[in-house]
């Protein structure tokens, strides 16, 4: 609508009043639209709260019920997957650290003394593992195409990818003992003659604990009988110690008795013992020195390993004796496999922390049985097609082992009830 404003024509929908002219020239209140800023105000409080969070949500809904907190399991694998206790932990928080490559970090040398005192040797070499260890041990000993002699399930043997063959051309010539326990009557004509085309015979490994014997302490007679005959037939002698301290707290004979018989020990730190890394490789000074040329050759030379180091010292100094609770526990275990049908130890005897069994065909494989106990959180390892190992450690308390037995009756009674 246009109308005149003065001596103008103009548009009154441009004027800013509150008046709406009709015909004749009256006026009337123009309606107001409505002020909709509050509105949106209070959309905006209903969303977002003052410091721009969302508003909380209330619901009439009944709130879901909880789930049962799960029970960690009772894992039963190996003594190597034990946990750091918060006193070794404040211990590896707070170690002095150097450069152990240059040979200063302190907390390393303290623990490479210490280690090479308690077994009576001169010294000894930290290394990350006990593999490391052993073939450590056996290159010190051997050239490329020397051999050594060993018990045919020894360690170095099955689990440690023939390395002294890949890594330095030595040859192994193994003998069966009984559940890991040579005699030397077994070794005595073994001893290649000088001749260009045999190898040449150069050392004598055993293994003590035996991990495949199932933790059996090898008799000490036999072990003072094979190395004596060793070293009058001109071989020098190895021994893999990864669980020396059980075979120690087992028979009560000192880790230096046991080491004496030996040129060279390796030690492992990382299972009863509880360290997270570690092992040792003791012996002569000469020896270690050109250990420790080899040890860096394979990538085994550390920086400021003072920081685990401090974790295998702790282990030395609190975590030796309690390993007698873990061979209890293992008995434990043994009596229930003893007592459940199907089941069967292989060997009977259990010596130190380390149970294995066979699992009647009629309840299936050794991964199928494993798999219904991890179902049921117990954890053990399958070894062979029929054979279970398990293996008890300072995380794992008396009566979780007593309620891994439980499982153990009640699982084989099930898997019975079905296929019977």
């Amino acid at each position: 609508m246009i109308g005149a404003h003065g001596s103008k024509l103009v548009c009154l929908a441009e004027l800013d009043t509150p008046y709406s002219f009709i015909a004749g020239g009256s006026a009337e209140p123009r309606p107001q639209p409505p002020d909709v800023s509050l509105l949106y105000a209070r959309l905006e409080s209903l969303t977002y709260n003052r410091d721009n969070t969302p508003p909380r949500r209330y619901s009439h809904r009944k709130p879901r019920k909880r789930k049962p907190e799960m029970q960690p399991p009772i894992d039963l694998r190996s003594d190597t997957v034990t946990h750091p206790s918060r006193a070794m932990r404040q211990a590896m928080a707070t170690a002095d650290v150097g450069d152990d490559v240059f040979g200063d970090d302190p907390t390393v040398l303290r623990l490479e003394a210490r280690i090479a005192e308690m077994l009576g040797k001169e010294a000894a070499l930290y290394v990350p593992s006990g593999t490391m260890g052993n073939q450590l041990g056996l290159r010190v000993h051997c050239q490329p195409g020397d051999e050594f002699l060993c018990e045919a399930n020894c360690h170095i043997l099955c689990y440690e990818q023939g390395a002294y063959a890949q890594l330095f051309g030595i040859a192994a010539q193994p003998v069966e003992g009984e559940y890991g326990v040579l005699q030397v009557e077994q070794l005595m004509g073994r001893v290649r003659p000088a001749n260009d085309h045999c190898v040449r015979t150069r050392l004598v490994c055993l293994e003590n604990t035996h991990n495949r014997g199932a933790g059996r302490v090898q008799p000490f007679d036999a072990v003072a009988e094979i190395c004596g005959w060793a070293a009058e037939s001109g071989l020098a002698r190895h021994l893999d110690g990864a669980r020396l301290f059980n075979a120690v707290v087992a028979s009560g004979i000192a880790a230096a008795e046991w080491a004496a018989h030996f040129d060279t020990v390796s030690v492992c730190f990382s299972k009863g013992l509880g360290a997270p890394v570690g092992s040792a490789l003791c012996g002569p000074a000469e020896l270690i020195r050109q250990a420790r040329r080899h040890r860096k050759a394979l990538g085994g030379g550390m920086r400021q390993a003072g920081i685990i180091a401090a974790g295998a010292l702790y282990a030395l100094e609190h975590n030796i004796e309690r390993l007698a609770d873990d061979h209890a526990n293992a008995r434990l275990l043994a009596e229930a496999v003893r007592a459940t049908p199907g089941l069967k130890l292989d060997p009977d005897a259990v010596d130190t922390n380390i149970v294995i069994f066979d699992v009647d065909a009629e309840l299936g494989t050794a991964t199928a049985f494993c798999a219904r106990l991890r179902d049921e959180g117990v954890w053990m390892n399958a070894i062979t097609p029929q054979g279970v190992r398990a293996v008890t450690h300072l995380d794992v308390s008396r009566e979780q082992v007593a309620h891994a037995a439980q499982v153990l009756e009640r699982v084989a009674a099930e898997i019975m009830a079905v296929t019977s």
